[in-house]
């Protein structure tokens, strides 16, 4: 085991779709320490003109561990979990002034807003669904969830439509 896995540190958790509380609980009930950020947004149902609290990150939320074998299954053999989010080296952890600002932010009670993860020309790789395996290049947003991803084939694009939460950066040695 090195030092890193030996410390607490925070950790992303990514859930499966709108299983944010659910997974929040679930390690709560663990006793383990977690921060799922939310913030008010008026509900877009049009019977209704009411606040409501949603996560700041949809599909994700934080949690603190040191990592250690029985720990980390614990963490992924919640209902509602997925994986921790990371590379080939395992699940990278979150600087502790991150998870404060955050903290601060959502704590105010001021509109936060939220940008995109990707940018036009990064190096992606499709994780889940039925294009899993395949590296392109990111190329738009199309709305809801919803990216365009291109595959350079024969000197040619092929573009593919995929959910936004499927696919990650891939790491700088892989690209």
């Amino acid at each position: 085991m090195t030092v890193k896995q030996l410390k607490y540190l925070w950790y992303v958790l990514h859930t499966k779709s709108r299983f944010e509380n659910v997974v929040n609980e679930g390690l709560i009930k663990k006793s383990m320490e977690v921060f799922l950020p939310k913030i008010q947004v008026r509900s877009k149902r049009r019977d209704r003109k009411i606040m409501i609290h949603v996560p700041l990150f949809p599909g994700y939320l934080f949690v603190r561990s040191n990592l250690n074998p029985n720990e980390h299954i614990e963490i992924v053999k919640t209902i509602g979990a997925v994986r921790l989010v990371g590379n080939t080296d395992g699940p990278i952890p979150v600087p502790t002034e991150t998870i404060e600002s955050l903290k601060i932010m959502v704590q105010g009670g001021h509109p936060v807003e939220t940008g995109t993860r990707f940018k036009k020309g990064d190096r992606v790789v499709v994780v889940c669904g039925p294009f899993t395996g395949v590296i392109g290049t990111f190329a738009r947003y199309r709305g809801k969830g919803r990216v365009i991803v291109n595959i350079d084939a024969l000197g040619q694009f092929a573009g593919v439509d995929v959910n936004e939460d499927d696919i990650e950066i891939l790491p700088e040695i892989l690209s």
